[in-house]
């Protein structure tokens, strides 16, 4: 049964239809200060809301130079050659060649900002010297499927016509996002891959959103508990695909699970929560990879909800997860060497 694309509430107290692994100790007390609001349910009035910054964009501009990065914009054609903004974040003083990673932001398709969570870097990317170049793609439900996709796309080929601009090497781009932003990064490496567009370097995928189909074990399992659950993510893949939601109708660049065939694509991070909605998608999606022959590392985080990782860093489990990465990262990169996990 579907919901009302209009909304979609999380009732904090409704008892589990599925048993479930239980939340990380510790990650738990956020979930118990979260409860004690009541039930949440959003709406499509409040997504103007929800797509806002925390802070300026003036606040944002001191916070990145106080760390000596810069950032500036650029508009670029998006979907149907209509206007896009990219933001460009790099060192200051920055010269020579280097890598790109681009960077799509989550927020179930529907909400989210394109400079939000930038800080969320810090600790295992923008040390490694990279120029990030994070896309304003258009939200559902007022700009559905194939926009949000397709501008995506488009961002990444004229990062990759732009390279010298940029000074970034065209044969070193990755492509990374949470979330929704890793769902519409995995379909932006299929769309370059089946249509000869840019050679990635790699793609990284944390807690992506993959499956509109609503018919994984962890789906019913995350339903009216953690962060992010079942209804919500109805919520999004409704505002996003409409009536075509979990029918035929659905391409594998709009939701990645479908895709049969992962061949092809670059060398792959995988993570999520043993205790979120997109574990099972997760999981399967790396398999896929695996059985196509494709280099790929998942971990699953034991006992973690979506997003915890930026809603709990200092948590030992998060500072264990952004030590993977850190540390995949600079295998991938080189030097320098990961944050060290402590507690």
């Amino acid at each position: 049964m579907s919901v009302d694309p209009t909304s979609a509430t999380r009732s904090a107290g409704s008892p589990a239809r599925f048993a479930r692994p239980p939340f990380d100790p510790e990650l738990a007390t956020f979930l118990a200060a979260l409860e004690a609001r009541g039930p949440f349910t959003l709406t499509a009035e409040m997504l103007p809301y929800m797509r806002q910054l925390d802070v300026t964009e003036n606040a944002l501009h001191e916070r990145l130079r106080s760390h000596g990065y810069e950032r500036r914009s650029v508009t670029v054609p998006g979907h149907l050659g209509d206007p896009i903004t990219l933001a460009v974040i790099q060192r200051i003083g920055r010269t020579g060649t280097t890598t790109a990673v681009y960077t799509i932001h989550g927020g179930g398709m529907t909400f989210g900002h394109h400079l939000g969570n930038l800080d969320s870097y810090d600790d295992w990317l923008l040390d490694h010297d990279v120029v990030l170049i994070s896309v304003d793609y258009r939200l559902a439900p007022e700009h559905p499927d194939p926009y949000p996709i397709e501008d995506c796309y488009a961002g990444l080929l004229w990062v990759a016509a732009h390279a010298d601009e940029l000074g970034v090497d065209p044969d070193r781009i990755v492509i990374a996002g949470q979330s929704a932003g890793a769902g519409l990064a995995a379909g932006t490496a299929l769309l370059a891959r089946d249509r000869q567009g840019p050679t990635l370097l790699a793609q990284i995928l944390v807690s992506p959103m993959l499956d509109d189909r609503d018919s994984t074990v962890s789906t019913m399992q995350i339903d009216g508990v953690g962060v992010a659950d079942r209804q919500m993510t109805r919520f999004g893949w409704n505002a996003y695909l409409g009536p075509r939601r979990a029918t035929a109708d659905v391409s594998i660049y709009a939701a990645p699970a479908r895709a049969t065939d992962l061949s092809g694509l670059p060398s792959t991070y995988l993570d999520c929560g043993s205790a979120e909605v997109f574990r099972d998608e997760t999981v399967a999606y790396a398999s896929g990879l695996w059985a196509a022959g494709v280099d790929a590392e998942l971990h699953v985080w034991p006992g973690a909800f979506h997003g915890f990782t930026s809603m709990m860093p200092g948590a030992a489990v998060s500072r264990r997860a952004t030590s993977a990465l850190a540390d995949w990262t600079s295998r991938l990169l080189g030097a320098p060497d990961p944050v060290a996990p402590q507690g």
